[in-house]
């Protein structure tokens, strides 16, 4: 077979996870960033191919089949994404890596990957790309972000969770090839549904909500948006940490240890291992 079974994958990313447990800081940061940028650019990919559309659910549509590309570079690349790492809860339970080991991963990647998201955003936000459509982008950026940081915190929480469940399936479809094209169409489908579907992801929703938060700095892009009935009052970095950040991460930690859970439950624990 061309495919890893179900239980040689979870036992593969036992090892895995072990290795990405124990990678010096350094690596962390740096591989972390190099996913915030690659999770980065489909956001902005997306904003770019939707702004100018006004039906939510063609928006969603195109949003998914094109976002949906990022997991694969990341796996590929061998980048850090915190929310794929939540599996390192594999290697734990299969006591090949330590708790501390996997939060210190969580930790480092984590701020990687913001870091990443914000110096995209950033550069997206001043030095012109926002400009597109004589600033429709912007606009329609600063809309996204308010939107995603003004959910009520139980929704942006168990959007979180349902988003991680399809990323971590994701990784370890991704992980089940034996071949690139194996692995990219592994990882595409469980996003594209994710993101169809409007559910939520923390590294993502960096670059959506800092896309945002950064164009308002720009004075032209704040009068389009005002014209356009954007609520900036509620696009501040205080209502993207409380109305995002905080529950939305949290979601995906859920959603992606619940899913490391089921898999070591399923396929590896105890002596008599499936082999199917």
């Amino acid at each position: 077979m061309n495919l890893f079974t179900a239980a040689e994958t979870a036992a593969n990313y036992a090892n895995a996870g072990a290795a990405k447990a124990k990678l010096p800081i350094s690596k962390m940061l740096v591989l972390g960033v190099l996913a915030g940028f690659l999770i980065g650019f489909p956001s902005c990919v997306t904003n770019m191919a939707t702004y100018a559309l006004d039906n939510n659910s063609t928006i969603r549509m195109i949003s998914g089949l094109l976002f949906a590309f990022g997991l694969g570079m990341v796996v590929i690349s061998g980048a850090e994404l915190f929310t794929g790492n939540t599996l390192i809860t594999i290697s734990v339970l299969e006591k090949k890596a330590t708790l501390g080991g996997m939060l210190r991963n969580w930790i480092f990647v984590y701020i990687g990957n913001f870091v990443g998201s914000m110096v995209l955003s950033f550069i997206c936000a001043q030095f012109g790309w926002l400009s597109a459509g004589n600033g429709a982008l912007a606009v329609a950026s600063m809309r996204t972000a308010v939107s995603k940081m003004t959910m009520p915190f139980q929704n942006a929480f168990f959007m979180g969770i349902l988003c991680n469940i399809l990323v971590t399936i994701g990784v370890l479809l991704s992980l089940s090839g034996k071949d690139g094209i194996s692995r990219f169409i592994g990882a595409w489908a469980p996003v594209m549904f994710f993101v169809t579907c409007g559910f939520n992801h923390s590294i993502a929703d960096m670059t959506y909500c800092m896309l945002g938060l950064f164009a308002k700095n720009v004075p032209s892009f704040v009068d389009l948006a005002q014209a356009a009935g954007v609520a900036l009052d509620s696009l501040t970095w205080g209502q993207y940490i409380v109305g995002n950040l905080i529950p939305v991460t949290l979601g995906n930690i859920v959603g992606g240890v619940a899913v490391g859970f089921t898999f070591w439950f399923s396929f590896l624990r105890g002596a008599g291992r499936d082999k199917k």
